[in-house]
């Protein structure tokens, strides 16, 4: 891309170092694009239920980790896994975002309004088990997903979650099928 601003606009050279560089951008969407697909495929081949939180992106994309959230691909991610699965027979949870996964001890359930970004490892006031918030924050968030998967199976589109109502994305058990109306083949003789 250098190259290309250094070229004289209306040029044959301008135009040879754009084709350049659409190539490689190109390439590089391929690659990331081969690599989601194979992610998504390992996870629904080893997993018939896949939860996930579904992360405010273009909020996260403001933040000083712009680049490395937009080279993730994490819509891409789970719009794979979400038709892969279905197609499978699986199910993607997506917990709310709002939910303090992080905040919450998986061991007794406290909540520690305290924690900040920066702390990566913290105590539980109550039952002084040490967490990694990273651990600690899928440990919660998969079993959030199990109770919405388990209170959800009526098809139900909200429901009281930590004293406010949450929206569920996604995880609608009821799917409205087209039913095509044909008139009856009859057996001619």
């Amino acid at each position: 891309q250098q190259a290309l601003s250094r070229k004289a606009k209306g040029s044959n050279n301008r135009q040879k170092a754009i084709k350049e560089v659409a190539k490689v951008h190109e390439k590089i969407a391929n690659t990331r694009q081969d690599f989601l697909h194979k992610l998504s495929r390992k996870l629904c081949d080893e997993n018939q239920i896949v939860v996930a939180e579904n992360l405010n992106i273009k909020g996260l994309a403001r933040t000083k980790l712009a680049k490395s959230i937009h080279d993730a691909g994490f819509g891409m991610l789970l719009n794979f896994l979400d038709y892969k699965l279905e197609r499978e027979g699986g199910k993607l949870v997506e917990v709310d975002r709002f939910y303090p996964s992080t905040k919450l001890c998986s061991c007794c359930g406290f909540k520690n309004d305290l924690l900040t970004l920066s702390i990566r490892e913290w105590i539980c006031p109550e039952c002084k088990t040490q967490h990694d918030r990273d651990e600690n924050a899928a440990k919660n968030v998969r079993e959030e997903g199990m109770r919405i998967l388990s209170t959800n199976t009526d098809g139900q589109s909200e429901f009281q979650a930590w004293g406010e109502t949450v929206r569920l994305v996604g995880t609608c058990t009821e799917k409205r099928v087209s039913v095509n109306q044909e008139s009856p083949v009859t057996a001619s003789a």
